[in-house]
């Protein structure tokens, strides 16, 4: 193993120290969010809590909105990589499936590496009860679900723009998805296995939900 030299320690501290400027930024912000409001909320508050100057939250993010998402899309980008590395034999719902299944498995240490999970659900909820921020996150949603289709039309061999079923697949998943996310942000249980078990379930019902007759499966029960 080579030894570091003095450039590569002296490199590595500077993003570690990045990391955690950046970090402590986003645990500012959304604890301002959710305990005064985000529209009352301003930047140099925020900068001011982590003791930085404006001009330094702005290396890290551009506005309000970017720090508001930053752990979300930290979430969603772990749930791309597993996506990106399920079996290609896989079927497109199964590897959907799979991929958020294995990304709920670590992504609570991820999460508590920067956020308590408790201010992550809050600044859900805080996310849902903002006009400015439900726009942007069904922008972003939208974002998401179109880079996952043409992911799921490459896996398949599919023309995305001229065969719908990814679209379809992903639309019905997504959707899922937020009413599992909903559901939580609305219950007692703010664990990291909640939602995974949630989650879970909500997925389990997609294809039962989706037949042709419910009432004779019903009857069958």
């Amino acid at each position: 193993m080579a030894t570091p030299t003095p450039h590569t320690a002296a490199t590595g501290l500077r993003e570690r120290k990045k990391q955690r400027t950046r970090d402590a930024l986003i645990r500012a912000a959304l604890e301002l969010f959710t305990e005064q409001g985000y529209e009352a909320t301003t930047i140099d508050e925020i900068a001011e809590t982590v003791d930085v100057s404006q001009r330094t939250y702005f290396r890290y993010f551009a506005n309000k909105e970017d720090v508001t998402f930053a752990v979300q899309e930290m979430v969603e980008a772990r749930f791309l990589d597993e996506l990106r590395a399920r079996p290609a034999a896989e079927a497109p719902l199964i590897a959907l499936r799979s991929a958020v299944m294995v990304a709920w498995d670590d992504i609570g240490s991820a999460i508590e590496s920067v956020i308590p999970v408790e201010l992550y659900m809050r600044s859900f909820q805080m996310i849902e009860s903002t006009p400015a921020l439900v726009a942007a996150h069904l922008r972003r949603s939208s974002e998401l679900e179109e880079q996952i289709a043409r992911l799921i039309a490459g896996r398949e061999g599919l023309d995305v723009d001229a065969d719908p079923r990814p679209r379809v697949l992903v639309a019905a998943f997504s959707g899922v998805m937020r009413v599992a996310g909903k559901v939580w942000g609305e219950g007692q249980d703010c664990t990291v296995a909640s939602i995974r078990e949630l989650t879970q379930s909500y997925l389990d019902h997609l294809g039962p939900s989706m037949d042709d007759d419910w009432r004779t499966g019903r009857e069958h029960h």
